[in-house]
């Protein structure tokens, strides 16, 4: 709607202008020509209209009535110079209403019209005018309410209706972050009664046992509690690993790394992902294998979401000390510091956070246009060598 005020108002400055010049006598009417636009320019750049809401426009003295108050004023000086600026007053009491809304606009369009019409009537009593004078302005000012009065409630119901839809989207956030608690919560007590009805009791009789052994030290009674102690830690042994596999994901359970990420490659829509292993392949630490998959599903969906490829390479590759997992896309590439600053890049941010609890590293080499490779580099410790 400003726009279009902007090329109205402007273009009747200029022809009440235009007009004077042609009968000799423009200078000032340009003057106060000029100090109209002038204004009106200024307030243009300092009152963001738009972004606020309707119920809200003309509460403030400073800038939006002050704006009006001395828009009104140069528009007055410019009908003094020459008839031909009354038209002004019709751009104008669109822009009151816009700026100050229904309340206070109502106001300024009552004062513009009645001012209009005292001009209107001065010129009567002199011999030069006629009735429009004074009738042009009452019916300009009533099509004036009625227009931007209309055009606000649609804004206004458009505004509340985008108000409703941010709290909606409020309210599933929350319920969504409630239901995530709720669900760690229950997931938490039963880990709780899982590691205290196995884990902790099988300890707990360990200690019982060494503790009577040393009690009963170069006997066979300690021998024989020594020996019963070995048995109970290797059957806690064996419920950690119990534990450890249920909370493993489900594309590991039963089954090798390299199986697993076949399978992840498998379920990558419209990419062609090939997956190979260098090095000698051996069963690794849960963690790492956990790791290494859950990094190759977000690298995959990454790839195939938004990086526009047609293929993707998936290596894994063993030596004696560190993994290694390198994921290649012949995609569009991004500029991953555009990413992090626009709010995005998060599934880059959790990698890191897997890698880095590892001990790891992970480098990432892409540019717009170029494709992306993705390194992963994890250490091999003798707990890894052996597994849990």
């Amino acid at each position: 709607m400003l726009r279009g005020l902007d090329v109205l108002l402007l273009g009747l400055v200029a022809l009440a202008v235009a007009l004077t010049f042609g009968a000799g006598q423009g200078w000032r009417t340009l003057a106060t020509g000029a100090v109209l636009v002038a204004l009106y320019a200024a307030g243009r750049r300092r009152v963001r209209v738009h972004e606020r809401p309707v119920e809200g426009r003309g509460s403030a003295w400073w800038p939006e009535r002050a704006w009006m108050l001395a828009l009104l004023l140069a528009w007055a000086a410019m009908v003094l110079a020459t008839p031909g600026a009354l038209w002004i007053a019709f751009p104008l009491m669109l822009l009151q209403l816009h700026v100050l809304g229904p309340r206070w606009g109502a106001g300024a369009v009552a004062l513009t019209v009645a001012t209009t019409v005292g001009f209107g009537l001065m010129r009567m009593a002199d011999g030069d005018g006629s009735v429009g004078y004074a009738i042009g302005p009452v019916i300009g000012g009533l099509v004036a309410i009625g227009f931007v009065v209309g055009l606000e409630a649609i804004v206004q119901q458009s505004q509340e209706r985008q108000r409703a839809l941010s709290e909606l989207a409020a309210a599933r956030v929350h319920l969504a972050d409630a239901e995530r608690e709720r669900v760690l919560a229950v997931e938490r007590e039963r880990m709780a009664r899982e590691i205290h009805d196995t884990l902790a009791q099988g300890f707990s009789a360990v200690e019982l046992l060494l503790r009577a052994a040393q009690d009963q030290p170069d006997s066979e009674r300690a021998t024989g509690l020594v020996t019963q102690a070995r048995e109970a830690a290797k059957d806690n042994l064996a419920e950690a690993r119990r534990v450890v596999r249920a909370l493993a994901p489900g594309d590991l359970d039963g089954s090798t790394l390299l199986a697993a990420l076949e399978r992840v490659a498998a379920r990558a829509e419209s990419v062609d992902v090939r997956v190979r292993v260098t090095g000698g392949a051996r069963g690794l630490d849960v963690a790492v294998e956990t790791a290494l998959l859950r990094i190759t599903q977000s690298a995959l969906g990454n790839v195939t979401q938004h990086a526009a490829a047609s293929r993707a390479d998936v290596t894994l590759t063993y030596t004696t000390a560190q993994v290694m997992l390198d994921v290649v896309d012949d995609g569009r590439g991004f500029d991953p510091a555009a990413a992090v600053t626009s709010g995005g890049g998060y599934g880059l941010a959790a990698m890191r956070s897997r890698v880095r609890e590892l001990g790891g590293r992970l480098v990432l080499e892409t540019a717009p246009g170029e494709g992306t490779a993705l390194a992963v580099i994890l250490p091999l410790g003798a707990e890894s060598e052996e597994g849990l």
